[in-house]
This record gives structure tokens, sequence and C-alpha cells, in this order.
């Protein structure tokens, strides 16, 4: 009985995958809910799990093709009879027993013995060496032990570009036995042409700029582009921007920071206080809150919050959920739970499925202004930046306050301006004024 591998549902508005790695061979043993297969989206990588005990009998999808969810995968034959000849050629297996192992044991004491008696009769002499002869039948009884590499063997590994390390790993050459033409040795695709016998003639906008690099682009970067490019063209996206006095929120946080940690083992950060105020919002205008499906709008009476989270894969957006309930020790540790494992690579489906609406920072990168692009099928994203000291009019006078602006990006299908500029004015005076987040108004 065979049982077929299936690309699985990958969460909301993923269709499609990319074959990033084959976990198992075509023919290899596997138990079921092993990991068999590794796909990769334009927002994580899952591993796909055997559905059964059993052999992959067969590979449908090579390395780099694109599949749909769904599709087939390969196969596993879970037949028992293959199984259990399997487990029975196991249990039948006896490792070869070593030829010579008494002449050995016997050729190791008479060395010994040996080295023993030129060190009786040379005590005063600090080193003795060993014999040619002698080191030969050592090195043949130690045949099987590991000979740990001295520093002068060690070889440092040539730098590669990440072109010419594609190529040479495509055509299977070796990269250390390559003298780089690059600067400080560095290996170039070029010098993996020339050593398969091809080496192109310089291009007219390398004669005139200096070398350059084309390097495909991977499924995860084509995949981010293509939905940005799709939130920009379906839906009639338009920015409001306010600024925001972060005083009181400061003056508060450091007041309370220590005492907040000591309790719950956890920073005090600025975006608990931006998720609070956001939900706040968003239960005063439900549209910035909703989405469009087909010709339906979906209001939703629950709020789960998008935190867009930067790692070296690209951006990521896990999902606070149920915000709503969360204090702000909730919302501290969650955020760094799944911070810690969007950048440890170990970000799951589930953990990005079901936002309602959407937080981003660009502040901690140093952005002063910014209009953020929608997380589709989400209909609004909110923009944080840095916090800059800036002079202000307070009553009649010029003070100098910590000043963050906001921008609001909103789908106009469904938002009307009004709504957005209500909901990022409640977002202002809830930051400027942090009580009201206690008294939920």
């Amino acid at each position: 009985m065979s049982d077929k591998i299936i690309v699985p549902t990958l969460g909301e508005s993923v269709t499609e995958a990319t074959v990033s790695k084959w976990l198992k061979s075509q023919g290899e043993k596997v138990l079921a809910d092993e990991p068999i297969v590794e796909l990769e989206t334009d927002k994580v990588n899952v591993e796909v799990p055997a559905p059964s005990n059993g052999f992959l009998e067969s590979i449908s999808v090579k390395e780099g093709e694109t599949v749909n969810v769904g599709a087939l995968l390969g196969m596993i034959n879970g037949s028992d009879k293959e199984v259990s000849k399997s487990v029975k050629e196991v249990k039948d297996y006896s490792p070869p027993k070593k030829k010579n192992k008494v002449i050995k044991e016997v050729k190791q004491k008479e060395i010994k013995e040996e080295v023993l008696n030129l060190v009786e009769e040379k005590e005063e002499t600090e080193f003795i060496p060993i014999q040619e002869e002698e080191a030969l039948v050592l090195d043949n009884f130690h045949e099987e032990e590991k000979i740990k590499e001295s520093p002068k063997a060690k070889v440092q590994k040539p730098s590669v570009s990440p072109a010419a390390r594609k190529m040479a790993e495509e055509s299977k050459i070796d990269v250390n036995k390559i003298e780089g033409s690059g600067k400080n040795g560095v290996i170039l695709k070029e010098d993996i042409m020339s050593l398969m016998g091809s080496k192109p003639s310089p291009s007219q906008r390398k004669i005139n700029h200096g070398p350059e690099e084309r390097i495909k682009m991977t499924r995860l970067r084509l995949t981010i582009a293509k939905r940005l490019k799709e939130a920009q063209e379906n839906a009639a996206m338009l920015t409001t921007f306010n600024e925001v006095d972060m005083s009181e929120v400061i003056a508060m946080r450091n007041q309370y920071k220590e005492e907040f940690k000591n309790n719950y083992s956890v920073k005090l950060g600025f975006m608990s206080f931006f998720v609070k105020a956001c939900v706040i919002g968003l239960k005063n205008f439900p549209a910035i809150n909703a989405e469009i499906q087909n010709d339906e709008i979906v209001y939703k009476n629950y709020y789960n919050i998008s935190i867009a989270v930067g790692t070296e894969r690209g951006l990521v957006v896990p999902v606070l959920r149920e915000t709503d309930e969360m204090s702000f020790a909730d919302i501290e540790k969650n955020i760094g739970r799944l911070g810690e494992k969007a950048r440890d690579g170990k970000i799951t489906i589930d953990d990005l499925q079901g936002g309602t609406f959407t937080i981003t920072n660009g502040g901690i990168y140093g952005s002063m202004l910014s209009t953020p692009i929608l997380n589709p099928p989400q209909s609004a994203v909110l923009g944080m930046h840095n916090i800059i000291q800036r002079p202000v009019v307070v009553d009649g006078n010029v003070e100098v306050r910590p000043i963050m602006y906001l921008a609001l990006s909103y789908d106009h299908r469904i938002i009307d301006g009004k709504e957005a500029v209500s909901f990022l004015k409640i977002v202002k005076e809830s930051l400027e004024q942090p009580k009201r987040l206690f008294l939920n108004i």
C-alpha cells in the first residue's frame, strides 16, 4: 500500500511553495511524522512530515521546483513485507570481524617494549625518535583511529563570491583547487568558467564600471516582491500621517521599568503601549480591522495584531492573538518569544496566520518617515518611526520634546479618510496620555 506526500495548506494567501530540500533519498526508510521534505514559502520554511511508516518510493518534484497547495510531492511505500524485510536485514547484520587483531596486539606490545628500552638507555636525552619502520607499524596499527590535523596541515578556505560558489556547486568543482583572480584572492565566477574552458569576454559595462555579479533571486525574495506589488495594484492604498509626543510614555516607562522587569522577568518596551493604543482605535473604527473577500466586507470582532520582525531571510510578521485580553507583560513576553523564533528560523505557519492589523517599526533602523505597504488580506498597517528631539509649541511656549511620526496606510476601498484620520488621532491621544490605556478609553 502506498501513501501520497501532499503539499499541505500553507497559510493565508499562500498558494504555492518551492521544494527547498529533500531530507530523505528515494528508497530510504522513513517513519510516520518524520520530516521528509522542506518547502520554502514567502514567509517560512515548512517541513512536510511522512504520512506513514515505509520507504520513500518515488519523488515527483525535484528540488528548486515550484508546487501549488495540494500537489503531489512523492509516494511512500508502506508495505509491511518490505518493512519487515528491512528490519530483518538490520537484525541479522553483524559487523565483520577484524582480521589480524591478535597480530596487531602483539606488534603493539613489542613496539612499546622497544620504546621503553630506548628510554631506559638514554635517560638524559630529551627526545627519542621512533624509527621509521616502527612508525609505519604504528600507523598500520592505528589505521582506524582519526589522525588529528596539525596546524601546518590546515588550509585556509578560499573566499568565494556567491555566483562562483553556486556555479561550483552545480558543476561539482572543488574551489579549494582554484586560485582566485579577484581582490585578495577572491574566486570569481569567471575563474570557474575559465576552469570549465569557457571564459567570457568582458562586457563594455564591466570595462567602464568594474566587475559585476548576477545572482538569481531566491524564491523568498521573488515571492515577497510579487506580493508587495500585488498589494499596491489590488488595493486603493493611501497613507495618512500624524505625530505623537512620547514624553509621557517615556516617563512612565523610566519610572516603572525596573519594577516591571523584577515582577515579570521581561523588559517594558514601547511596543506594548502601541498595541494597546491600536486595540482601542480598532474597537472604535471596525472597518480598519476588516478585510474584503470577493464582494463582501468581513468585520472581525477579535484583535490579532501582526508585528513585523526583520530576520536574515527577510521580513516575517508573526501574530499576537487576542491582544485585547492581554496585559502589558503578556504582550512583551509574546513579542519576545515570537521575535526569537523568527530570528532562529523556528517560526511556524500557525504563528503567522490570523492577523487582522499590522504594526511595523522602521524606527529601530533609523527611519524618520515612511509609507508602509499593506499586509494582505489586511486593510491597514501602522508604521512607527524613530524618536527625535524636536522643538514644539506647548501652551504658547517653544519646548523640545521627543516626537515620533506615525503613518497609517489603508485600503481606501473600505476605509474612508475620516475613519483613518480619526483612528490615528485616537492612537496619538492614547500615547500622549497613557493612563487612558488602563481605562480603555
